[in-house]
């Protein structure tokens, strides 16, 4: 899209990963807003066209320093422990996305046609599923979750998906086929068939499974998970009241 870059970060530790995502955009905006500009991560600013995503790729290490995702005589070259973490990851997104996906606006990102998951399934080629495995092998192992956007905040959306990655590890979650289709060309019973759910539509749904997700507390801890519901259900209901143009576009002459 006009206007539109892609920044790539070089791998580090989560909380540094966190540190470099606010630190640029600070960054960026600071000197955008010198030359008269402002600088925007909002996940979907501009109909029609792809909005904005923070795809995080994500790799663990054993203490030898050796890629614990990478097996060379593994299904994929991938190890066990590679697909416990995606079984954890698949098992947990509808109830982590309203910390990846914060906003209201989010939602409008997440719909097919432009480029952005919809459904929980995981490939290694397949750019129209949740969770992505690059190509690369050895130390670059890693899985690639699509779904986050810019507009959350990184510190705990790297937990909600790391603590999602391990519950699938330490509990041996099994990882559903992967599925190497255009999952959007499925009839809705090829998707049921195939065990494939879907992303939450909106901020409500988001809300309402991130309440029930036993992980979000663990993650981010009693305090920040209830203050964190409060605000994001305060946010809907005032959403939820407001009249849209595109409602008065709609409805106004006709009704």
């Amino acid at each position: 899209a006009e206007g539109q870059h892609e920044i790539n970060f070089k791998y580090s530790d989560a909380l540094k990963a966190a540190d470099n995502t606010v630190t640029f955009k600070w960054v960026v905006r600071s000197i955008a807003a010198k030359h008269g500009f402002h600088a925007t991560f909002m996940p979907k600013p501009v109909f029609g066209i792809n909005g904005s995503g923070m795809h995080t790729n994500q790799s663990l290490f054993n203490m030898d320093g050796t890629n614990a995702f990478f097996d060379e005589n593994g299904p994929l070259k991938l190890s066990e422990t590679a697909y416990h973490y995606i079984a954890g990851i698949a098992n947990n997104a509808r109830g982590f996305t309203a910390v990846t996906n914060p906003l209201v606006n989010s939602y409008k990102r997440l719909v097919p046609g432009y480029e952005a998951p919809v459904y929980v399934a995981w490939s290694a080629s397949n750019r129209s599923a949740l969770i992505r495995i690059p190509a690369s092998r050895g130390l670059s192992t890693r899985t690639e979750v699509r779904c986050p956007d810019p507009a959350c905040n990184p510190y705990l959306a790297l937990a909600m998906m790391l603590n999602s990655g391990l519950d699938g590890v330490r509990n041996k979650l099994e990882a559903p086929p992967p599925v190497n289709v255009d999952i959007f060309k499925m009839t809705p019973a090829e998707k049921e068939a195939s065990g494939i759910d879907s992303l939450p539509a909106n901020l409500k749904e988001a809300i309402d499974a991130f309440k029930e997700n036993p992980i979000a507390k663990e993650a981010l801890g009693e305090h920040i998970f209830r203050k964190y519901v409060e605000g994001k259900e305060k946010e809907w209901d005032a959403y939820r009241v407001a009249v849209t143009d595109w409602e008065i576009k709609t409805y106004m002459k006709n009704y």
